[in-house]
């Protein structure tokens, strides 16, 4: 749709994983734009020991780029806010701070893609009661729930809403992440998508076809990401 809005990208420079440098986030930026993109929401993940940013790295790091973005291009600015890795360390900012939210009160959070942290539900739970309402990054690429869709479901029911990553449906991730993204939207449980963005091989992937049988809940859910308009 017009003015799309990515919830889910990677595009701060020299922060985590995501873009190296400047340069390198105008071009993802650009190439994003060719194919529909037109509202960017920057996700910088936040794991402790790993990638250890902080409310003020981040937002120095948006106001950088943002910075770099009106003095070199005619883009958008874009706006930050984290994805949060569900650990011990995200129950102590969870405690103590205030997050960083996409929108309101929704904020980005995913687990280890080795198994999910033994008191899942109960994080989820005090997300809630802590004001926040948890968008659950790429759920189609936790493979020891895909012989588990039952746990879906309770994340669900526990109040956990879901985003899906557009490569998914591409078959970017593997044939088994496909079929579980399938699953997933052909059960009306993706409220969102994100590009999930890093590198310019992830936005390139954008030209392969999609592999999934059933498009409308995945229009649906593109649709979906109005709610975030800036």
């Amino acid at each position: 749709p017009d003015n799309f809005t990515d919830i889910h990208s990677h595009l701060i420079p020299g922060i985590d994983d995501g873009a190296k440098t400047s340069e390198d986030a105008i071009k993802l930026i650009t190439e994003l734009e060719k194919i529909g993109f037109n509202q960017f929401i920057t996700t910088p993940h936040i794991i402790h020991n790993l990638w250890n940013n902080t409310h003020q790295t981040i937002k120095e790091g948006e106001k950088s780029l943002n910075n770099y973005l009106i003095e070199n291009s005619n883009k958008k600015v874009v706006k930050a806010s984290a994805e949060y890795m569900m650990d011990t360390y995200f129950l102590e900012l969870l405690q103590k701070e205030k997050l960083l939210t996409l929108k309101d009160f929704y904020i980005l959070v995913e687990m280890s893609y080795l198994n999910p942290p033994l008191q899942l539900l109960d994080i989820i739970f005090d997300i809630q009661v802590a004001g926040y309402k948890p968008i659950l990054a790429h759920p189609e690429r936790y493979f020891f729930y895909h012989n588990n869709f039952d746990a879906y479901h309770k994340l669900r029911k526990a109040g956990c809403l879901f985003q899906l990553n557009l490569l998914s449906v591409t078959g970017y991730y593997g044939e088994n992440v496909a079929r579980t993204a399938q699953k997933l939207l052909s059960n009306n449980m993706i409220e969102f998508v994100g590009s999930d963005v890093h590198h310019l091989n992830h936005v390139q992937s954008f030209d392969n076809r999609l592999i999934i049988k059933e498009e409308k809940p995945l229009l649906e859910a593109i649709q979906n990401n109005q709610l975030f308009i800036l």
